[in-house]
């Protein structure tokens, strides 16, 4: 899990997708990674997921491919066999989660109160997706949050944009941003993948200004 926080934590996003055609999949992470970023999260919203993530594996091995919107043990094996890097969950099941860990698979559970984060706590794990993050008070949560558990880190994903991104990558707590908007649906299921590599493109631009205030260039 500490190889998976680095990778995420020198991306700083990742964009997710929900692939509908299985043929876009190896073209779209190619796109993703001319634009400079290679991660990507494959949604379990179409049936499409479990391919695309094994094709995406074996085309680009050294991929950090996560499979997202996992809501039940048979998702989650079958994400792990098809060559996932880890587990996203939307919210936080802790029958998904025990199964998860006992199997050693990486898992990010969603979280958006306290008290899920406190469960998640339970099980060890310091790294919560925060979802849906605009909808449940977006920066200012997250920061509120920050104060009981310092030791959480998040990676907030709904509504975030490039308008909004660059506010959450500054605070602290947040580990990565996820988001869609690099992958607008209409351009994958046309396969401009071009427009996906520019969008891409300006994302990383983005993460990089932040890195460079924090590093005081």
């Amino acid at each position: 899990m500490e190889t998976i926080i680095t990778k995420l934590a020198n991306a700083g996003i990742i964009p997710v997708a929900a692939i509908k055609n299985v043929d876009y999949a190896v073209p779209l992470a190619a796109a993703l990674r001319r634009g400079g970023l290679n991660c990507i999260e494959v949604t379990y919203r179409t049936e499409a997921a479990e391919e695309s993530i094994r094709r995406i594996s074996v085309a680009f091995p050294d991929m950090l491919v996560a499979a997202g919107t996992v809501l039940n043990n048979i998702q989650a094996n079958s994400a792990v066999l098809a060559g996932a890097s880890f587990i996203v969950t939307p919210g936080f099941n802790s029958a998904v989660v025990a199964h998860c860990l006992e199997r050693k698979y990486p898992i990010i559970p969603g979280v958006c109160t306290p008290s899920e984060i406190e469960q998640a706590m339970g099980f060890g794990l310091k790294l919560l997706k925060f979802f849906p993050s605009e909808a449940i008070g977006g920066i200012k949560m997250i920061n509120a949050l920050a104060a009981p558990y310092s030791n959480v880190r998040f990676m907030p994903t709904g509504g975030i944009n490039s308008t909004n991104v660059f506010d959450y990558l500054q605070c602290k707590n947040v580990l990565a941003c996820g988001g869609s908007w690099m992958i607008p649906t209409e351009a994958l299921n046309e396969g401009h993948f071009d427009i996906i590599e520019e969008l891409t493109k300006k994302a990383v631009e983005i993460y990089n200004k932040v890195r460079g205030e924090r590093n005081g260039v």
